[in-house]
C-alpha cells in the first residue's frame, strides 16, 4: 500500500509555470506507476500524465503535451509535474495516482480503476 502527498499547488498568471511534487511513502515506491490527474469545478476528474515505474516511459493528454513534464525520484519516492506555459483551463484540482504496473507499462488513463490517490492540490490560473 502507498500514500500519497501532493504539494506545490497554488495561484498563478497565465503564461506562468509551477512545480507540483507528491511524496509517497512505503519501500516498494518502484513497483508502482505514478501519475497526475486533475479535476476542474464541475467536470469529471482527468488524466493528465503518467510514468512508469522506472520513469523510462511516460504517457501525456494532448491538452498538455509540450507543456507538462513528469518525472520521478525513486531514491527518494517522489514524484514531479512541472507545468509551463499554463492558461487558466489548467485551473483544476490536482491529483497524485499510484498503483502497482508491471514492467515498463504506465498507468492506464481512467481514473476510475486506480487503487490509490492523493488529497490533491489545487492550481488556479488567472488571465
Amino acid at each position: 500500500q502507498v500514500q500519497l502527498v501532493e504539494s506545490g499547488g497554488g495561484l498563478v498568471q497565465a503564461g506562468g509555470s509551477l512545480r507540483l511534487s507528491c511524496a509517497a511513502s512505503g519501500r516498494t515506491f518502484s513497483s508502482y506507476g505514478m501519475g497526475w490527474f486533475r479535476q476542474a469545478p464541475g467536470k469529471e476528474r482527468e488524466f493528465v500524465a503518467t510514468l512508469s515505474r522506472s520513469g523510462g516511459r511516460s504517457d501525456y493528454a494532448d491538452s498538455v503535451k509540450g507543456r507538462f513534464t513528469i518525472s520521478r525520484d525513486n531514491a527518494k519516492n517522489m514524484i514531479y509535474l512541472q507545468m509551463n506555459s499554463l492558461t487558466p483551463e489548467d485551473t483544476a484540482v490536482y491529483y497524485c495516482a499510484a498503483d502497482l504496473v508491471f514492467g515498463t507499462s504506465t498507468l492506464p488513463r481512467s481514473p476510475r480503476v486506480i487503487n490509490y490517490w492523493g488529497k490533491g492540490t489545487l492550481v488556479t490560473v488567472s488571465s
